[in-house]
């Protein structure tokens, strides 16, 4: 296990850029406790994400998520995969600013696409075009990803190559 040195991580990216898959194995890297803010809400709302935007709007379940965000961002050694959205709200971004690094996993909208494509519980994608409402999310809120300490690109690469580099990075800019 590698001791980075971090009190958590947070993993900040659009839907598809590989949050859960990295997670798992930067937090086997590491020894770090692996959570998924989606699975967290899923199980404190007893609905999937996609019955949750259905019943509570989007609004109603980035308040949820903000809720969830905020009582991780006060525990400890924790890898954490967040929802593409979760930098949408300042409150999310300062609270994991707080509660340990905040990395950005950057894909490109052909990679997201290519990853997504087949899924029906990503109810932002549940339109005519698919990639082209990638394309406008994606260029939404990339200054906001942009926000996170470090940023690593996930196109065409395996997720322990991924984690590599993050547990590097980190490393060498001494995260507390």
């Amino acid at each position: 296990m590698i001791d980075i040195h971090a009190k958590n991580i947070f993993l900040v990216g659009f839907m598809g850029a590989g949050k859960t898959a990295v997670g798992k194995v930067l937090a086997q890297k590491t020894g770090y406790e692996y959570r998924d803010a989606d699975k967290l809400a899923e199980t404190e709302a007893g609905m999937t994400v996609t019955e949750i935007f259905a019943a509570r709007g989007e609004e109603g379940f980035r308040e949820l998520e903000s809720e969830i965000l905020a009582r991780l961002a006060g525990g400890e050694r924790q890898v954490v995969s967040t929802g593409g959205g979760a930098v949408t709200r300042p409150a999310n971004i300062e609270a994991m600013r707080i509660g340990g690094a905040i990395v950005y996993l950057k894909a490109s909208p052909e990679t997201i696409y290519e990853r997504v494509r087949h899924s029906k519980t990503r109810p932002l994608l549940q339109v005519e075009n698919p990639f082209e409402r990638i394309r406008e999310l994606l260029a939404a809120r990339e200054h906001l990803y942009e926000l996170a300490g470090a940023t690593v690109t996930t196109d065409g690469r395996a997720p322990g190559d991924i984690a590599d580099e993050i547990v590097n990075v980190l490393a060498r800019r001494g995260v507390k």
